[in-house]
């Protein structure tokens, strides 16, 4: 007699339980920096001034993302209770941008779903199972079923719009500050709404 062989959980509840609240990990950012430091072992001016940036962003759009009127109808219907597992670092240009959209939905949803944070570097076993193109790149969001902790989809590290025309720059030769000026030039324009857009097909696969 086969039997169906039960899905890995991604992570235990007690290692869950060490994630950041969204209130907890935007306080950590702000405590570093009062320090001059970010997020991760690697630490330099530079990333401290783009951390600062990404710190304005994200108030920004805490208090500017208008959520899709389809993701809330997606929400009120769904049935399930998840976890949103986010990967992340405070001094990442693109979790500032996505990060609280994330947050903005799970918000929305009444409890279905509930948002833990992690630190990429300080979860390296994680972050390994969710590579792009072999990359570490950030943010990803792993959806997990909350009864189990298993993996129910995933998503990141940016919108698919994002992310071509940054492969495209990187192709071409371009710098980091071309591409993070023409990738956050392509953030401000978009206004969230392809994020929301590609946020509203993971919840109606759910």
């Amino acid at each position: 007699m086969s039997t169906t062989a039960q899905p890995v959980p991604v992570l235990t509840p007690e290692r869950l339980a060490t994630a950041y609240s969204y209130v907890s990990y935007r306080l950590l950012i702000d405590e570093l920096l009062a320090d001059n430091k970010t997020t991760g072992p690697q630490q330099s001016e530079e990333l401290t001034e783009y951390t600062r940036l990404n710190v304005q962003r994200m108030k920004r759009l805490d208090k500017t993302v208008q959520l899709l009127p389809a993701i809330q109808t997606t929400l009120n219907r769904m049935q399930g209770q998840y976890v949103w597992l986010i990967i992340t670092e405070g001094w990442c240009g693109d979790a500032s941008q996505i990060v609280p959209v994330l947050e903005a939905v799970a918000q929305a949803s009444g409890g279905k779903i509930t948002t833990h944070y992690v630190l990429r570097d300080e979860h390296p076993d994680l972050m390994d199972r969710y590579l792009t193109d072999g990359a570490r790149s950030i943010p990803k969001l792993v959806v997990l079923h909350a009864d189990t902790l298993t993996e129910a989809l995933h998503w990141g590290p940016r919108p698919a719009p994002a992310q071509k025309l940054l492969l495209d720059l990187k192709a071409r030769g371009a710098t980091h500050e071309e591409y993070a000026e023409q990738v956050h030039g392509w953030y401000a324009h978009d206004k969230t709404q392809t994020t929301q857009g590609e946020l509203l097909a993971l919840l109606q696969n759910l």
